[in-house]
């Protein structure tokens, strides 16, 4: 059993110790400066030592002090920071998950009002990325990226495959008779070097010189392929909606396969009730959504 802890006294050492005052911590926790004197020194007498240096002008810390000071701190932040998510009777989680651009804006965006609906006390923060992400360094319950699924230190639960396929304009795709026709246009290109090299080996054809922009996002390629500048490489599954309006075609059914979306966690971090409640729904959303072929080809 963990033995009894002054938490009064605690409360007023960790107050008077921040501000180096009696009196502006009585303000603080609005009881007289002799109550917050007292509990002070009933403080030092259950711990054996003094805390403060009783000055003319002021407190200052004693080495104890300075000790016990930055873990009062941090304990009391994080019962206020807890119990400030607890609002109308009920706790409120926050879940942050770093997602890949394409995928945050052409998958889940049209399906985070279900979750909202499912689960209104989790608080859901959404932070893009390239597909390089710091699970631990920036503080994220999840990531979901695009890859072959084994990145270390994580555990990945396949998503969503994502073959990708040439897309472009109708004006653009009136000019292609067969993919050999592609080595007359401009290929948009990301990071990946291989990705057009296997989509010719795919549609049975030598590799043609790919000298287009490189971008580092799917959805910035597919802009700029929109916007007439060239050919993207890119999943359609991704684009259904630009697709569906005809902003954007298919010229070739050829496909190929270079990864799948995850949705990737730390191994060392156990999972909080929010994180299992995502994990759960986005594992339905995807196992409902993977024999729908809309814009999948």
């Amino acid at each position: 059993m963990r033995p009894h802890l002054p938490l009064n006294a605690l409360r007023a050492f960790e107050s008077s110790a921040r501000q180096l005052n009696f009196t502006r911590a009585a303000q603080e926790l609005n009881v007289t400066q002799a109550a917050v004197s007292q509990q002070v020194r009933a403080l030092e007498d259950r711990l054996g030592c003094t805390l403060f240096k009783r000055l003319p002008r002021g407190l200052a810390l004693t080495d104890e002090g300075r000790a016990l000071l930055p873990v009062l701190s941090d304990a009391f932040g994080r019962i206020e920071q807890v119990l400030k998510q607890f609002d109308g009777g009920h706790f409120h989680e926050v879940l942050t998950v770093g997602v890949v651009g394409t995928f945050a804006v052409g998958w889940l965006m049209p399906r985070l009002r279900r979750f909202g609906e499912a689960h209104p006390f989790v608080e859901l923060r959404l932070l893009t990325h390239n597909n390089l992400v710091d699970l631990a360094a920036e503080g994220l319950d999840f990531a979901i990226r695009f890859g072959d699924g084994v990145w270390p230190g994580t555990h990945a639960t396949r998503l969503l495959d994502a073959p990708l396929t040439a897309l472009c304009t109708p004006a653009i795709a009136r000019r292609l008779a067969a993919p050999a026709d592609l080595g007359r246009e401009t290929l948009l290109r990301s990071y990946r070097s291989d990705e057009w090299p296997d989509w010719f080996v795919a549609a049975g054809l030598a590799p043609s010189p790919a000298t287009g922009p490189v971008f580092d996002s799917s959805r910035l390629m597919v802009e700029a392929a929109m916007q007439g500048a060239g050919i993207a490489l890119a999943p359609p599954r991704m684009f259904a909606r630009e697709l569906q309006a005809g902003q954007l075609v298919r010229p070739f059914a050829t496909e190929v396969h270079t990864g799948a979306y995850w949705l990737t966690g730390l191994k060392s971090r156990p999972p909080t009730p929010a994180m299992q409640l995502f994990r759960d729904w986005i594992c339905g959303e995807a196992n409902a959504a993977s024999g729908d072929d809309s814009g999948a080809g």
